[in-house]
């Protein structure tokens, strides 16, 4: 089966190798209060808000490493998510197709539940957090799914 949108199956291990110290951070500094400071750099904001305003367009100092560590959670995610499996078959793209359409239900259930119980600054929150949780319940499922397969195969050998 031809399939030009995935990426080859090395970058599966590169997005592991990215995406496993990332997560395991993220639940650290989230369940320890750990923060680390980072030096602030120069960066240059479309916009940026002020004391009473929004500034555009500003050469602003920020720590960047929440940036820095969205981006590579996001890059890791989809090398995971769509790096080709070893064995390419239309059983594999067909439980892809299922897995993201289910990620994406699930995605938009939670997001709305928050929608309706989840207030003020700490929506923010949610709304940061599901930036990145579409890719994470594909992964989850689509994983699982192939590994139930797998392990369901084997037995009947």
């Amino acid at each position: 089966m031809k399939t030009n949108y995935l990426l080859p199956n090395s970058f599966k291990k590169i997005g592991w190798v990215i995406v496993a110290p990332i997560v395991v951070f993220i639940i650290i500094s989230e369940f320890f209060d750990f923060q680390p400071e980072f030096p602030k750099v120069k960066v240059f904001a479309i916009a940026t808000e002020g004391i009473n305003n929004v500034a555009w367009f500003k050469i602003i100092k920020d720590d960047i490493s929440n940036e820095v560590l969205g981006i590579l959670l996001i890059v890791g995610s989809i090398f995971v998510a769509f790096s080709k499996e070893k064995n390419e078959d239309e059983l594999i793209s067909k439980i892809r197709l299922e897995s993201l359409v289910w990620a994406t239900y699930i995605n938009y259930i939670a997001l709305v539940l928050m929608m309706l119980f989840v207030y003020d600054i700490a929506f923010f929150s949610v709304l940061i957090f599901n930036l990145f949780t579409i890719l994470i319940f594909f992964i989850i499922r689509f994983n699982w799914t192939v590994y139930r397969f797998k392990k369901s195969a084997l037995n009947e050998e």
